[in-house]
C-alpha cells in the first residue's frame, strides 16, 4: 500500500515505502481499542493511518511555509513534498473528512483505492460489496471530491 501511494508522489522525494510502513506500524500498535475482526479491517485501518501520516506531514510543511511553529515528525528527514502538493493533500483530506460524514462507504472506497492502491476487485472484497458498487462509489466520490476541492 505504501509503495503504491508513494509512486503517486512527485519524483525525486526520498521517502521509502518502508519508512511509511514503519511509521504506520508504530501508530497501529497503539490501537488498543480495536477489536480486530478480519484482514479487511486491518487493511482499512492501515490505509487510514498512512493517510493521516502523510496529511500530518503536509500540514506541517504548509505551516512552515507560513512561518508558523512546526511539529517535527519522524518522516521530516525523508519526505520531500512540495508546498503545492501539501496544500492539495490537505484540501483532499478536508474534503474526504466531509465525505465521511455524508457517506462513509464512499470515503472508504477512496481511501482503499487512492491511498492504499487496491484494485476495484480487492476493494470490493475488503468492503464486502460488488465490484459494480465500488466503481459507482469511486466515480461519485471522485466527482464530489473534485467539486469540494475546486471551491
Amino acid at each position: 500500500m505504501a509503495g503504491h501511494y508513494l509512486r503517486l508522489e512527485n519524483p525525486g522525494h526520498t521517502l521509502q515505502p518502508t519508512a511509511l510502513v514503519h511509521e504506520a506500524w508504530l501508530r497501529l500498535i497503539d490501537q488498543t481499542r480495536v477489536n480486530w475482526q478480519n484482514r479487511a479491517q486491518f487493511f482499512a485501518i492501515s490505509a487510514q493511518l498512512m493517510r493521516r501520516i502523510l496529511v500530518d506531514h503536509a500540514k506541517t510543511k504548509h505551516r512552515e511555509k507560513r512561518g508558523g511553529d512546526s511539529i517535527k515528525l519522524s518522516l521530516d528527514d525523508v519526505i520531500n513534498l512540495s508546498y503545492e502538493r501539501a496544500a492539495d493533500l490537505i484540501a483532499l483530506d478536508d474534503a474526504l473528512n466531509e465525505l465521511t460524514r455524508i457517506d462513509e462507504r464512499k470515503s472508504r472506497v477512496v481511501e482503499l483505492r487512492y491511498f492504499a492502491g487496491f484494485s476495484v476487485e480487492e476493494t470490493a472484497r475488503i468492503l464486502e460489496v460488488s465490484s459494480d458498487t465500488v466503481m459507482r462509489d469511486w466515480k461519485l466520490a471522485k466527482a464530489w471530491l473534485y467539486q469540494q476541492i475546486k471551491r
